[in-house]
């Protein structure tokens, strides 16, 4: 990396510069640099609507980037050691759903774990592509699902050489790491692809002491979500591609869905955010470490709760562990986690990022302080001696392996009707069915429906989980192909 030219921002530049020129906008946005909507610019500020801008000849075209854009991209590629990086500004959906696109076209299989985000699967609807699950082992004691185990992927591939890529989560939302490295130089004995959802690990590529990045070892793309631990605002990611992809067509895949208003407050916080990171990233991360490593012993020191690191690794299904993710165990003091979740939220003002049937997460990054750290501590102790009580009847947080009847595509498309979900078991599901965050399916389009599934779901609305990917909004009724097959 260079760290002399990583000083610049040129997007960031170019916009401070525009910003000192007297440009009358008869362009869009209408609001005309906030003179058209005081009360927007009352509420984010005259600097904000001002850079709020169209694209035009100074500040470059995310499309077709030739100028500013570009060299912002080139940037970021020597920040993150890749051969190609890509400002995304629809979220690590958009780059999530660009990168599989890339690598498989309809009737194509690809191998992935089965606990992807819901933007894998929607991009295997798009394209058409077909899956080839290898289903994650589980934690008998946590109840999650894990990484990617080298032997089953092993069984997968030699079930389906046909197969062009893999896909991997790297980290999962709870920080569990696959064996990367081995999994990349399996897949390129093959002749297929390995991509990296890595929308939890920004930042593997700046830390000391934590799980390996996808490009360095060696994967062909990976989806970045700088706005979750790298400090850009929401929405805003990277794609990064290797020397093994054609960086122009993956550009043109991203031109089919990434609008082309891009936001220029979303691409500056990328330039500045990937600045930051490249100049004082190693030393962030390194407090953001020592901070959840002093919340983990904190909190295991209350009793009943067990916030889990790296004395979990195995070497194959649990290869590493993200030390910056503060995730904890909490059935142990009789409560799901989705109930520490709303008792955080509702009685103590403290917002973590999810809670499950059995873990909570607090997502700790670059922002964070350690007295706010000993406040959720603190919270945490209160809410296991007032509400604390007998586990008994807690159902685990499991993994479900699906029937996958038939593709994503072709079930999503598919005739369907409507009926009361109880009366849909056997029946094949044509929609998502998911608590959000993490935004997991429990139910994906072509999966059929089982006694089990329907029991998780009635426990998980029972406990409070957000559910969503339905068009019925009270998860009452499900779409269901209307054949059987």
């Amino acid at each position: 990396m260079d760290r002399k030219a990583q000083e610049r921002a040129p997007i960031y530049e170019a916009l401070e510069k525009f910003g000192k020129m007297r440009v009358v906008p008869f362009d869009v946005p209408g609001h005309k640099r906030g003179r058209g909507n005081p009360e927007l610019a009352k509420l984010l500020g005259e600097k904000c609507v001002g850079m709020d801008v169209n694209s035009m000849k100074p500040l470059d075209n995310l499309c077709h980037p030739v100028s500013v854009i570009r060299d912002a991209e080139k940037l970021a590629a020597d920040a993150f050691g890749a051969a190609h990086a890509f400002l995304m500004v629809g979220g690590t959906t958009s780059a999530v759903q660009s990168m599989v696109m890339s690598v498989v076209k309809a009737g194509e299989k690809i191998i992935l774990p089965r606990n992807v985000h819901r933007s894998v699967v929607g991009a295997l609807v798009l394209c058409g592509a077909v899956p080839v699950y290898v289903n994650p082992e589980c934690d008998a004691q946590l109840g999650i699902p894990l990484g990617m185990s080298l032997s089953q992927l092993k069984d997968t591939i030699a079930r389906h050489p046909e197969a062009k890529a893999i896909l991997v989560n790297n980290p999962t939302y709870y920080g569990i790491c696959s064996d990367l490295r081995s999994i990349v130089k399996l897949a390129h004995e093959h002749g297929m692809l390995v991509i990296a959802d890595e929308a939890h690990g920004t930042h593997f590529y700046f830390g000391e002491g934590l799980p390996v990045s996808a490009m360095a070892a060696g994967a062909d793309m990976a989806a970045v979500s700088m706005h979750k631990s790298g400090g850009s605002l929401t929405q805003s990611s990277l794609l990064l591609a290797g020397e093994r992809v054609n960086g122009d067509h993956v550009r043109q895949i991203i031109n089919l869905t990434q609008t082309t208003s891009a936001s220029y407050l979303l691409l500056s916080s990328l330039d500045i955010s990937r600045r930051n990171l490249a100049l004082r990233g190693r030393e962030a991360f390194a407090d953001v470490i020592e901070l959840a490593d002093y919340a983990r012993e904190e909190i295991n020191d209350i009793g009943g709760y067990y916030a889990y690191s790296k004395e979990l690794v195995n070497g194959d299904s649990i290869f590493d562990f993200d030390r910056t993710k503060l995730s904890v165990h909490t059935l142990d003091i009789g409560l799901a986690g989705i109930e520490v979740y709303d008792i955080l939220r509702d009685e103590y003002d403290i917002q973590i990022e999810f809670g499950d049937l059995g873990n909570i997460l607090a997502y700790l990054s670059i922002g964070d302080r350690k007295r706010d750290v000993e406040r959720l501590v603190s919270a945490m102790s209160e809410i296991k001696r007032l509400y604390s009580k007998d586990k008994t009847g807690l159902m685990e947080n499991e993994y479900i392996a699906p029937d996958v009847a038939v593709t994503p595509q072709f079930a999503f498309y598919a005739k369907k009707r409507s009926l009361p979900i109880e009366e849909t078991e056997g029946m094949i599901c044509s929609e998502f069915v998911m608590c959000y965050p993490p935004g997991i399916p429990i139910l994906a389009p072509g999966e059929r429906v089982t006694k089990k599934i329907l029991d998780y779901i009635r426990y998980a609305k029972e406990k409070g989980c957000q559910m969503t990917g339905t068009e019925d909004a009270k998860i009452e009724r499900l779409n269901v192909l209307e054949i059987k097959p």
